[in-house]
């Protein structure tokens, strides 16, 4: 029995029972016989024979590069969609989330630093196969698979194998992603996801840099490539305060996205809560994430939310065309829906999203 991330506990069938082998990584090169460089995120790591990636899931075995967690999922359970969030995609569904160890960012604020930072050697885990996984998402009736909780670049053979057997099942999946990936592999995964929503944490490559041990700019791309590929796409900005709440950048932000994605791009604004390293600060004041609300519209921006603020009004869909609320949202739940076939239901209006 696997537990889960405070979605419903399930899992009753019969695991693998035992560790599945190492699987050879995809996205890498072979340098002198011995050194290999990963290839499947922006920090391309060169790694010595018996050694491990920035991400602690990739290891250099005589020459060839494998992943060490393909099969070790350490959170498998069943939760809404709208918690990822992603609002626009079949809202109301339930989805089996799934997850690995480890990523490759080291935000200061995790939420999940408890699985993100850790190696698979430090966390229980269980032993599924894809196919199995595929049978337990049928044998629950969820709608989707979501791979969420820590990042999924870092798994990416895993997820590939469970999406592109899931598509074949007539099962959608979905990722919830920093962007912190190469353009190939990214490529090559949207061939086989539904949705995915990005975390676009910062506007500024100081901010990535002091906060993420990152860079923007891979993000950026990473954002673009999504919405050039036409796969459901969605960002979470969690406003940190003194970090990343400057009114300036988060206007930036948004005349970026509306000139680079399209104004039909659904943005959620998500309150901050202390956590990890950043425990001193306090949480969003609701009045800054109602200003960043504000800065989106006036933008132009259609699809605009505020997280992690239950029962707040701006957590629910509004027509863009007729203003009537259309999807009704208290928390994670959806207590009425007022899209029809992917139209407002009082104008008509075509609503972006994928609605089935």
């Amino acid at each position: 029995m696997i537990s889960g991330m405070g979605g419903s506990t399930f899992f009753s069938g019969e695991a693998l029972g035992k560790s599945p082998l190492p699987k050879e990584a995809m996205f890498y090169k072979n340098l002198d016989g011995q050194t290999v460089q990963c290839q499947i995120c922006p920090r391309e790591c060169v790694i010595g024979d018996g050694k491990r990636g920035f991400c602690r899931n990739r290891e250099n075995q005589k020459g060839k590069l494998y992943t060490i967690v393909y099969g070790k999922p350490a959170v498998v359970d069943i939760g809404p969609i709208e918690k990822a969030p992603l609002y626009h995609f079949i809202p109301g569904h339930s989805r089996l989330c799934l997850t690995c160890a480890s990523c490759n960012l080291r935000c200061k604020y995790c939420q999940n630093w408890h699985l993100s930072q850790k190696s698979v050697d430090e966390l229980s885990h269980s032993y599924y196969s894809p196919a199995e996984i595929i049978h337990e998402a049928k044998k629950q009736r969820l709608n989707s698979i979501s791979f969420t909780y820590t990042e999924p670049t870092v798994y990416y053979e895993y997820l590939y194998d469970i999406s592109a057997i899931a598509r074949q099942s007539g099962i959608k999946t979905s990722i919830v992603s920093n962007g912190y990936m190469n353009r190939e592999p990214l490529l090559q995964l949207l061939k086989v996801l539904d949705a995915v929503k990005i975390d676009l944490k910062g506007f500024s490559e100081k901010f990535y840099e002091e906060v993420c041990s990152a860079t923007l700019k891979p993000i950026l791309e990473s954002l673009i490539t999504v919405k050039k590929e036409k796969v459901w796409l969605e960002i979470v900005n969690l406003v940190v305060p003194t970090l990343n709440d400057n009114p300036e950048m988060i206007d930036e932000m948004c005349r970026w996205i509306r000139e680079n994605l399209g104004v039909d791009t659904p943005i959620h604004f998500t309150r901050f809560f202390p956590n990890y390293k950043l425990t001193h600060l306090s949480p969003t004041p609701v009045s800054t994430l109602e200003t960043a609300y504000e800065i989106a519209k006036r933008n132009g921006l259609r699809y605009v939310y505020i997280g992690n603020v239950p029962g707040h009004i701006r957590n629910s869909t509004n027509c863009p065309s007729c203003n009537r609320r259309i999807i009704h949202r208290s928390h994670f739940d959806i207590v009425e829906m007022s899209v029809v076939n992917g139209k407002c239901k009082f104008c008509n209006l075509s609503v972006a999203g994928k609605w089935t």
